[in-house]
């Protein structure tokens, strides 16, 4: 695009200035870059689905992985896929057309685990003692290997059943175990000897402000859907969403906790009142937990009763604290999962907190931290608790004043639960939103009652761990449920010189339950080349990982230290990782060439878009909604930090005439390349669709057709295109299809439905929106991404070059 055409930059959050030495901000200096020849995410992305969609990535150590952004299909020689350790993702989704996890049940004396330091066997363990014994690739002891799992060698000292046995070809796999005394040490969580399938504790916040917003009404139609099914809004009929043989309990509460007697031998469900928040106590076991097809009549009738025998209610407040409380005692022993949908800040009961006032006050002070602390122990207390009972906790959050997230909040976090964020809830906006998201929560695959470790070979060693959990020691986290949406990354240092003739080993194990109540323990295990050139080092970079390690790392310190701190370090981080490679790598370049090494061409973009993020950018942004974003992005997967970090971007009015619909022969769908995230190759007569996994904007630009109006939304005039639609409609035109199609892939990749805006271009205030997701331009009170590769490479280096703290240069 020519750039006297794109349009002027939309209303946007204001933005920072380049500030650099005055010879770095000299205008003769500044045109040295082209903003056009810019190094592009979208060129890496774009290249790398060209060539790995539709093919297999052969996992054996040596070969770059695919950018996670790729859908491709990974074939496990012995190293677990890239979705299953580019960070950990133990349980991560596999594409249809990859092999399931193999489950390998080696009898009651469990699987072979190094006597030292208690590794589970895997592909890469080395046989001797003519295959009495194997040499663990982490630690090196050689353990005796039991008479029933005793198999003779071949001529190349492998055993002859290798085909036949999975955890000796096969990276991940699902190992059965059974009794508590074969997990010690270390301790397990608290468990019942007879393991129940997952259970579902449901707790409904019953307060006036739950009854005015419609949130509890909204709520209950939701989950009687999600039990029984319904019609949703474009006509089809879903399956009933609860996981099989799970059961399930309601809990409402505003002053006081009202338990239900929900037995199949009765038509209604019975109400039994505890009041005591301090003290709090289950008053039924029978009745409690039930199979919601035995018990239909009395559940469905009690979720529709509840918004109407609540209507009337006076009272304004709802006790979180001690509906926790009662799932964790209904739950202990058996381990499952609350989910509660909150309203109002908790101001009494357990953990009551008071009001927010003022924090706009705390930020650019010492205390600007506090807004990422519980400010009472109870939350953090329960959150404890529910991680080592095997309890996860999900809270839905429809509120209409601040409910302080970074008290509540820790709760999920701490428990491997979500949290879902509706402020300012509307039903007729949100509840289709809700809808998808509470179908996820119940349909991807969940496994309960966790212990993780993460173990290295000699000479590496963890020194920590990012993401939601409870680090119960230092080498092992308490996760109340871990599911396939959830990744935990780790830190590792060198603890002595590697031999790069050799390679470095990780394996990450979760013992778990399985929502059918089975105990296994899934590991995944990496073998990797060791490199001794600078120049291999930066050759073989896996950026993806390193942007989301980046990313986590910067949420984990917001507890700790003040935002403008953790942005200067990301910039010295990201200059430094540069500068190392000119100093190791291209000494003999000029000192203005622009030198960015290939696996790391779009980092610079990629690190102003961390410090553009909802929990760092600067300026006023509530406490909650900080808190909120900060969580959800130390637990993404690494395609959903990536692409939320960078959204994209795509031009609906330039789409080709045969993109986005089945091919007439073979019946697969091409779909259309991403733009870059920046006004400058924006057209006024478009309609672009932005997508950052949390909001979806559709974009129309005021000289926009009015056949494309009508091709797309059924209308063709501007004026009467109605901002609030929550969804496209369904028109028989080409464009709608494809664009619905666009959707619906979408919603297949990521298993839910992001909320959706429609703004006109200087029309609506939500473009404001649309316009700081445009990570390229200058806004969300940083730097453009001109003006940021300019000082972390060229200014910089005018000024006697970055420090090169925190690099490994």
């Amino acid at each position: 695009m020519h750039a006297n055409r794109h349009i002027p930059q939309p209303p946007h959050s204001a933005g920072e200035p380049y500030k650099g030495t005055p010879a770095a901000s000299s205008l003769w200096l500044r045109p040295r870059i082209d903003p056009s020849q810019m190094p592009s995410p979208i060129d890496m992305i774009e290249s790398d689905k060209e060539k790995w969609e539709g093919n297999s990535f052969m996992t054996l150590p040596g070969n770059n992985p695919p950018l996670s952004t790729s859908d491709f299909t990974a074939f496990d020689q012995g190293n677990s896929s890239p979705k299953h350790v580019r960070c950990f993702q133990p349980f991560a989704d596999l594409d249809p057309r990859e092999e399931p996890i193999p489950v390998v049940d080696c009898g009651d004396s469990g699987p072979p685990r190094c006597k030292e330091c208690r590794g589970y066997i895997n592909p890469w363990c080395a046989w001797t003692a003519g295959g009495w014994k194997w040499k663990c690739n982490l630690c090196g002891h050689e353990t005796q290997v039991l008479p029933d799992y005793f198999c003779n060698l071949d001529a190349n000292l492998m055993r002859i059943d290798l085909p036949n046995r999975p955890e000796l070809n096969k990276g991940t796999v699902d190992f059965v175990v059974s009794g508590k005394e074969y997990w010690a040490p270390p301790p397990l969580p608290k468990m019942n000897s007879s393991l129940n399938p997952l259970n579902c504790f449901f707790a409904f916040d019953v307060s006036l402000e739950a009854i005015r917003s419609g949130f509890l009404k909204a709520t209950c139609d939701v989950l009687r859907d999600m039990l029984y099914g319904s019609t949703s809004l474009d006509g089809t009929l879903p399956e009933p969403s609860f996981p099989k043989d799970s059961q399930l309990a309601i809990l409402t509460y505003d002053t006081s906790l009202h338990f239900y007697d929900l037995s199949p031998a009765s038509s209604l469900a019975s109400m039994i009142v505890v009041s005591d928040l301090e003290e709090v106590f289950v008053p039924l076991r029978e009745g409690l937990f039930v199979d919601p097809w035995k018990s239909r009549t009395a559940i469905e009738g009690l979720l529709k009763a509840l918004p109407e025998r609540y209507l009337d209610t006076v009272i304004d407040n709802a006790a979180l604290g001690g509906a926790l409380l009662a799932g964790l005692a209904s739950l202990a022993g058996r381990g499952g999962h609350i989910i509660a949908f909150q309203s109002v800040l908790p101001v009494i009961g357990p953990g009551a907190l008071e009001p927010l006032h003022d924090q706009a006050s705390l930020y650019g002070t010492e205390k600007e931290r506090t807004m990422f602390l519980p400010r009472h122990q109870t939350w953090r207390d329960i959150a404890e608790e529910c991680s080592e009972e095997g309890i996860g906790v999900s809270m839905f959050l429809g509120m209409s004043k601040p409910i302080d997230i970074g008290s509540i909040g820790i709760v999920s976090s701490t428990t491997g639960g979500e949290l879902f964020f509706h402020p300012r809830f509307n039903p007729a906006r949100d509840q289709h939103v809700l809808t998808s998201q509470l179908r996820r929560l119940l349909t991807r695959t969940t496994v309960y009652n966790c212990l993780l470790r993460v173990r290295c070979s000699n000479g590496l060693r963890i020194s920590n761990y990012y993401g939601n959990f409870h680090e119960r020691s230092v080498s092992d986290l308490d996760i109340g449920i871990l599911d396939s949406d959830k990744a935990i990354s780790v830190h590792i240092e060198h603890s002595r010189k590697l031999d790069a003739r050799e390679y470095a080993f990780l394996q990450c194990a979760v013992l778990h339950t399985t929502p059918d109540g089975q105990r296994r323990v899934r590991t995944c295990n990496l073998a990797l080349e060791v490199a001794d050139l600078a120049a291999n080092v930066f050759r073989y970079a896996d950026m993806d990982a390193v942007v989301c390690h980046l990313a986590r790392e910067s949420m984990s310190k917001l507890t700790s230290r003040r935002m403008a701190h953790i942005r200067e370090e990301l910039t010295d981080r990201c200059s430094s990782l540069l500068l190392g490679y000119r100093r190791n790598c291209a000494a003999a370049t000029a000192v203005s060439q622009l030198i960015i090494p290939e696996a790391f061409r779009a980092l610079p973009v990629y690190t102003l878009a961390i410090m553009k993020c909802k929990p760092l950018k600067g300026r006023n942004v509530s406490a909650d909604v900080r808190n909120y974003h900060a969580q959800r992005i130390l637990s993404m997967s690494v395609r959903a930090t990536m692409q939320h970090l960078y959204p994209r971007l795509l031009a609906l009015h330039d789409l080709a005439d045969d993109t986005a619909l089945p091919d007439p022969t073979t019946g697969q769908m091409s779909f259309p390349s991403l733009m870059r995230d920046s006004h400058t190759y924006m057209e006024a007569h478009g309609v672009y669709l932005i997508d950052n996994e949390d909001l979806m904007i559709f974009w129309v630009g005021s000289s926009v057709s009015p056949q494309l109006l009508l091709d797309l939304f059924g209308v063709d005039d501007l004026l009467t295109l109605d901002p609030n639609i929550i969804q496209l409609p369904v028109l028989h035109t080409r464009l709608s299809a494809q664009v619905r199609n666009i959707l619906t892939h979408r919603h297949a990749q990521r298993g839910r439905t992001p909320k959706m805006l429609l703004v006109r271009q200087n029309m609506d205030g939500t473009e404001i929106e649309f316009s700081d997701m445009l990570v390229e331009d200058q806004n969300n009170a940083a730097m453009s991404y001109l003006d940021c590769e300019f000082h972390l490479t060229n200014g910089e280096q005018l000024s006697g070059g970055p420090s090169l703290r925190g690099s490994p240069w």
